[in-house]
């Protein structure tokens, strides 16, 4: 699949990339693709959540009234988990989400992601570009060009780009990152995936072996 390659200014190079099918154009494995972004997701829970039990309830441990007579259900103290302020019965505790994903397996959901975007025309190329200062009106009037002002876009740049960075910062439904920190979660958030042409040989070391 051969794709145009634009400058900032929307205007094409005259240079084409070819996407190597191993990669773009392979047949998704939405399972994979499943797993991969539960594992992301998995991993971005803190796991912190914790409430109190009976036993860590402050609270009187007298006995409520006398144990037969009285033609009620027996009560034995006010931490009781019946009663309103009483600890909870078996509450959440602290514990890790995290699981474990083969390298294959995540290999084969970003390249499943990755052919999604190729096949629904949704990948934009861009000639290799820095921002030589912090501004973020030229980083909206290059969305401008291509125009992506209105869709939600991950750019995704051979190395990390602070000017950029900072200049995109502000503006809403944009993200930036590394070709070396793409996952499934974020290509699959995105409706339309920019890459430079060096992202994309780094995509395609990586992902092809």
């Amino acid at each position: 699949m051969e794709i145009n390659i634009l400058n900032i200014s929307g205007k094409e190079t005259g240079a084409k990339v070819t996407l190597e099918d191993s990669v773009f154009g392979i047949d998704p494995n939405d399972h994979a693709i499943y797993l991969d972004v539960k594992q992301y997701l998995a991993n971005q829970r803190q796991g912190t959540h914790k409430s109190k039990e009976r036993n860590e309830i402050a609270g009187s441990t007298r006995k409520l009234h006398k144990q037969k007579g009285t033609g009620g259900s027996r009560k034995g103290s006010i931490t009781n988990p019946l009663y309103k302020g009483g600890g909870r019965i078996f509450g959440p505790r602290p514990r890790d989400y995290s699981f474990k994903l083969n390298k294959k397996l995540k290999s084969l959901a970003r390249k499943s992601a990755l052919s999604y975007k190729a096949r629904e025309n949704n990948i934009v190329v861009l000639e290799d570009f820095q921002f030589s200062a912090i501004k973020t009106s030229t980083f909206i009037d290059m969305l401008k060009s291509l125009n992506l002002k209105d869709s939600k876009n991950l750019i995704v740049l051979s190395e990390n780009d602070h000017n950029l960075f900072m200049s995109c910062r502000n503006v809403q439904r944009n993200r930036i990152m590394r070709a070396c920190d793409l996952n499934t979660y974020d290509l699959l958030n995105a409706g339309k995936l920019v890459m430079t042409a060096g992202a994309i040989k780094i995509v395609e070391e990586a992902f092809s072996k």
